[in-house]
């Protein structure tokens, strides 16, 4: 009787988002035919590939029994940076790429937080989280940066296509895999999991726990800094207030898809799930007129009702 039991807990664990998603889009579509549309699932996927990407990095730090609310921070000081060195005549390819290293620094400086200065990781991102976007307001003085010419590259990563695919989604789907790989079949992987698990005997079993969770946040910054890449194409212009309230749906994202908020416990592709669960939630609500209001409402009991049920696992 209680195999049977851990089979059924197990089968939840594993496949309950994608019976949630599952359902979320046929209801939506019996209501709505204009959401079973493929103009429609594209437009989707385009819309959840910000989200994902920060998610993804968000995943190895929840994985590790941490949490990065700098992310959204992250995302815009590294897209006002890299506004600012093109409009400076710095080539756009080189900008981006500096971008990004500018990112992955700003994570490596939270975990630094986090491990050496000893930092519950609530605190210490909620510390860069603040910094981070005065920064940006700085930098910026609080007006957008625009005027970045007419570079090939920096528009391709944002509105490009390859075979009608938006190049965000594919994005999105190779980072997938990376990090899939990462995680299942290799030793960083296991060491991820290891440290959120139990970080006293994965350190007695050799893991370097302070490495770890460093790691972990430059995976979160750099992936926080390419969706702030993505954005900076497609608007054309790095605004001030970009990535406010990201770290919320990334998070949200990750706790619907399965991944224990105490760490050591969860899937990459759970992840995926959860971020094409709220894209389908906003789109669905918007094409059924739903206010802003409620959907906020609605994303918050979703969420709630994840976080309830992980806690019962």
């Amino acid at each position: 009787m209680n195999e049977n039991k851990n089979k059924v807990i197990n089968y939840t664990q594993d496949f309950g988002a994608l019976i949630a998603l599952i359902l979320l889009m046929a209801g939506i579509s019996i209501a709505s035919p204009s959401f079973r549309t493929g103009a429609n699932f594209l437009s989707l996927l385009r819309q959840s590939s910000i989200n994902g990407l920060i998610a993804f990095g968000m995943t190895f730090v929840i994985l590790t029994d941490a949490i990065d609310l700098s992310v959204g921070s992250v995302l815009a000081l590294s897209t006002a940076l890299c506004a600012g060195m093109i409009t400076a005549g710095v080539p756009a390819g080189l900008a981006m790429i500096l971008a990004l290293v500018l990112g992955c620094a700003m994570g490596v400086i939270s975990g630094v937080m986090v491990t050496k200065g000893r930092l519950q990781p609530f605190i210490a991102t909620l510390i860069t989280m603040t910094v981070y976007r005065g920064l940006t307001m700085i930098y910026t003085n609080g007006k957008p940066i625009s005027n970045l010419g007419d570079s090939f590259i920096l528009k391709v990563v944002g509105k490009g296509k390859f075979y009608g695919v938006p190049i965000p989604v594919i994005l999105l789907i190779l980072l997938f895999l990376l990090f899939y790989f990462l995680l299942n079949k290799t030793t960083f992987g296991r060491r991820i999991y290891a440290t959120g698990s139990n970080w006293k005997s994965a350190k007695l079993a050799g893991v370097n726990i302070h490495r770890t969770k460093i790691i972990a946040y430059a995976i979160s910054g750099t992936m926080a800094a390419l969706s702030g890449l993505i954005l900076l194409s497609r608007l054309g212009s790095a605004q001030p207030t970009l990535g406010s309230g990201y770290e919320l749906d990334a998070i949200a994202a990750v706790a619907l898809g399965g991944t224990s908020m105490s760490g050591g416990r969860g899937k990459i592709y759970g992840t995926l799930i959860g971020v094409l669960i709220i894209a389908v939630l906003n789109n669905g609500l918007n094409i059924l007129g739903v206010s802003s209001y409620y959907q906020d409402v609605i994303k918050g009991l979703v969420i709630l009702i994840a976080v309830l049920s992980d806690r019962k696992r």
